[in-house]
């Protein structure tokens, strides 16, 4: 039994309880047995139906229809309860022709490592360079065709933590499909990837895997890891979410 309980809650239009409930044993499969090997995080995931409360001190993965109605329903920065929250917004993926099972293991991967959304790599190539990479484990690897099948539900690809390390020779194993030949910064096709050159000034950029064709809004949605990286914690607001009771 893992320390870290997390509730997958179906606040969607467009997926029925069934369609989600059906999604958690592969994602549990995937954080049991192949990314808790990988990186030392475990967690028990809990499928909580449309208008049920989550059980206290669990972490939220909340599946809603867009970013509009994350704000509308109260979902914010963490849980009403102060703790780590992801949004999958399903509705998005659908109008995008991509697949919801990506995004939520996508989320629910770099929640687990990077719960706070404030961890970074530090690469020094030089005395008077330096770049500083977010400690997102999907984005390298995130496009839908780079996923992989678990008892018939499509999950993300995930780097593992040689990744994020620069001094790591080609032929080490960098993510779980072995989609990526050199560590951080090179990504695999439709990758991307939070860089802050420490020299520039210019705050936060997204590199993008070079000669792919962006699938994806360049400008970060609100309530997504990537806004929240750009905005400073005491700014994050709690969840005030109603929930009318299971």
């Amino acid at each position: 039994m893992a320390n870290i309980k997390i509730s997958v809650i179906n606040a969607s239009t467009v997926l029925t309880d069934a369609e989600v409930k059906a999604a958690i044993p592969a994602l549990q499969k995937q954080v049991h047995e192949h990314f808790a090997p990988a990186w030392g995080v475990d967690a028990d995931l809990t499928f909580v139906r449309k208008k049920g409360k989550p059980a206290a001190r669990s972490w939220w993965l909340s599946i809603l229809d867009n970013s509009d109605q994350a704000g509308a329903l109260g979902y914010h920065d963490v849980t009403n309860e102060g703790l780590p929250l992801g949004k999958v917004f399903a509705k998005t993926d659908q109008q995008f022709g991509n697949k919801w099972t990506v995004t939520a293991s996508h989320e629910l991967l770099e929640m687990l490592a990077d719960p706070e959304i404030n961890l970074t790599v530090f690469v020094q190539p030089s005395a008077t360079q330096g770049v500083l990479y977010a400690y997102e484990v999907c984005d390298a690897c995130e496009a839908d065709n780079l996923g992989y099948d678990i008892d018939g539900v499509t999950v993300s690809d995930f780097v593992f933590p040689s990744w994020f390390e620069p001094s790591r020779p080609a032929g080490t194993r960098f993510d779980y499909g072995k989609h990526l030949k050199k560590p951080v910064p090179a990504l695999a096709p439709g990758g991307y990837i939070g860089a802050f050159d420490v020299t520039s000034g210019g705050g936060w950029n997204q590199i993008n895997a070079q000669k792919v064709p962006a699938t994806y809004q360049m400008r970060a949605k609100v309530g997504t890891r990537r806004e929240r990286r750009r905005t400073p914690r005491d700014q994050w607001l709690k969840s005030r979410a109603a929930f009318k009771g299971a």
